[in-house]
């Protein structure tokens, strides 16, 4: 009992943060568009941060008990340690932990929904439930393969749009297609999850779109993930919609490659190199391309 880590440092394993880079991501997409359209509103977009921050976290709490209340969590998990499994935190205090967060989410969306009324409490209400609907409650979406589709939608679509909305009150196509990148590659974050997870997901009957269809597909699905992300950049440069400042996000290559390399030549627990490399990649990217928008004037 003497190497028993402490409250916080249980409490930090179980929020996750390598995951958070990719939570930023989104906000900070749709802030450099907003930037970019004079809009820009800090306090709007800090508020904005602060839900996206929670949300990831909260979905991570949740998925440590709901996975181990599922049979899916066992000592052969190859993913970082689950607080819920390793007999840290019962399943009700992470329940309540949970519950905490998702309250904090809410109370920045409160102040979203202030400026831009009930469209906002209608995402924010979708997220917390799509949250814990991911691994929890009678229909786990993360175990009927619908967990990439799911991902896509609120940390692609939702973050983007979303934080331009709440600074400007509409949405650009601008916003609506720089969205698709992103959402991309945080979807790309799940898949290497699902591939590094695929015997244990199996064993436990959890139907990723990696165990439905199998490893060469799972990869495949990675690299069009990534490869679009990057690709759809000079298209939207060449139709007008973004300007091509914005190919500045291109700098970010190295990390994908990388990436994407590990994800072709390694399994199981080398896989978790590719989950931090992707998440980096997507704040990287997102980074960047408010660089280029910035030095563009």
């Amino acid at each position: 009992m003497g190497n028993r880590p402490s409250l916080f440092q249980i409490w930090w394993l179980a929020i996750r943060p390598k995951t958070l880079p990719a939570a930023a991501s989104g906000v900070v997409m749709g802030s450099a568009l907003a930037w970019h359209d004079g809009s820009f509103q800090f306090f709007a977009a800090l508020a904005a941060l602060l839900v996206a921050l929670l949300l990831q976290i909260g979905s991570n709490v949740a998925n440590d008990v709901f996975d181990f209340e599922r049979g899916a969590d066992t000592s052969e998990r190859k993913g970082p340690l689950r607080v819920t499994q390793a007999g840290l935190l019962t399943p009700a205090q992470v329940k309540r932990g949970m519950w905490v967060i998702f309250e904090l989410a809410a109370l920045c969306g409160l102040y979203l929904a202030s400026l831009r009324g009930w469209t906002v409490i209608l995402i924010g209400v979708a997220a917390i439930l799509s949250a814990i609907a991911y691994t929890g409650g009678p229909f786990p979406l993360g175990y009927y393969g619908l967990g990439d589709l799911f991902v896509f939608i609120f940390f692609g679509l939702a973050a983007v749009a979303g934080t331009y909305f709440v600074q400007t009150g509409s949405v650009s196509p601008a916003a609506w297609w720089m969205a698709i990148p992103v959402g991309l590659i945080i979807t790309a974050i799940l898949v290497v999850n699902n591939l590094r997870d695929i015997e244990n997901d199996r064993t436990a009957g959890k139907h990723t779109l990696a165990v439905i269809f199998g490893e060469q597909f799972t990869r495949a699905e990675y690299l069009l993930c990534m490869a679009v992300a990057y690709m759809i950049l000079p298209v939207l440069v060449v139709v007008n919609i973004i300007p091509a400042a914005g190919l500045v996000a291109w700098l970010s290559l190295p990390i994908a490659i990388r990436t994407v390399r590990t994800v072709f030549t390694q399994k199981g627990r080398p896989l978790n190199t590719a989950l931090a490399g992707t998440g980096q990649a997507a704040l990287v990217y997102s980074l960047l391309f408010w660089v280029g928008l910035i030095l563009s004037g």
